[in-house]
């Protein structure tokens, strides 16, 4: 494991780069004032805007673990720093969950790709990180590593807030696991920014659906981002769709669930009436994406 001391200023930081899950696990229980990091993409800018600096960093990207990207038989197994440009160049991922996969390919730019990823997303508890209403939808879940050993838990249940989650002093994501998909799914993300590339969204949305081989919904799962301090899971727009075609009146219906479920803020990105249009906007999109990519298989 490699450890080296830099000096700033009148501040001194240590680096560690553990190469596994446990010698990062020992840094931590040693380090109490060490904060770990899947690519630095947040940290950095994080450091440098003023936020007050960690005693310590652990660079997680050292460890094979946490940067592969495996099938591993009834699910993919996706190390939580593994970089966002390994996802979107796996043509099996991309084929199975192609929007979970499109929002991690929307988290910075091309540059950034090559060091995001989806623990550093998950963990950043941005309430406008792309990646997580993808994994939300997909039941995704994070493996969670620290002293007391691993625990397993939804991935909607590690942020708590902006820039707030349920990790314990001591803990990381190890990787996340994504089950197979049944037959006939289909997933997507859409959102909406102000630029038209490398900006953070005003609304988000993960949307997949099941169908039957009438093409009726069979079951449907949909998250909001950037509409509330967490991901905002829309259990009206989900029992609007189970058990019918996916028509206008359905899509009419899953449309106003998801502004009714917004609880936005104001500010100069957008208003909270704008941000509620949109909601209803983009999930009767993305749901209309996800319906044809199950008919199709799960390809785009």
């Amino acid at each position: 494991m490699g450890c080296w001391t830099v000096t700033r200023g009148l501040n001194t930081l240590k680096y560690f780069s553990p190469s596994t899950v446990e010698e990062a696990v020992e840094v931590l229980a040693a380090e109490p004032g060490a904060q770990v990091f899947a690519g630095a993409t947040d940290v950095v800018p994080q450091i440098r805007s003023g936020k007050p600096e960690p005693e310590s960093l652990v660079d997680l990207k050292k460890i094979d673990r946490l940067v592969s990207v495996a099938d591993a038989g009834d699910k993919w197994v996706i190390g939580a720093a593994a970089p966002a440009s390994h996802l979107t160049a796996n043509a099996d991922l991309v084929a199975e969950f192609p929007g979970m996969v499109e929002a991690a390919g929307l988290i910075g730019s091309d540059q950034v790709q090559s060091r995001s990823s989806l623990g550093g997303n998950l963990c950043n508890a941005s309430p406008a990180a792309d990646s997580v209403p993808g994994m939300v939808v997909n039941g995704a879940r994070a493996v969670i590593a620290g002293s007391g050993g691993t625990r397993t838990v939804p991935v909607e249940d590690v942020p708590q807030g902006p820039g707030k989650t349920s990790l314990a002093p001591g803990e990381f994501v190890v990787e996340i696991e994504v089950d197979h998909r049944p037959a006939n799914t289909g997933d997507a993300y859409l959102r909406l920014i102000p630029r038209t590339e490398m900006d953070i969204a005003v609304v988000g949305v993960g949307a997949r659906v099941t169908l039957d081989d009438a093409g009726n919904c069979t079951s449907a799962t949909i998250a909001l981002g950037a509409v509330a301090p967490t991901v905002v899971r829309v259990p009206d727009a989900e029992n609007a769709l189970a058990g019918s075609a996916i028509d206008d009146t359905a899509l009419d219906a899953v449309a106003a669930a998801a502004s009714a479920a917004c609880n936005p803020i104001d500010d100069k990105r957008g208003t909270i009436a704008y941000r509620q249009h949109v909601a209803g906007v983009l999930t009767r999109r993305a749901v209309a994406i996800a319906a044809e990519r199950a008919r199709n298989g799960g390809a785009s």
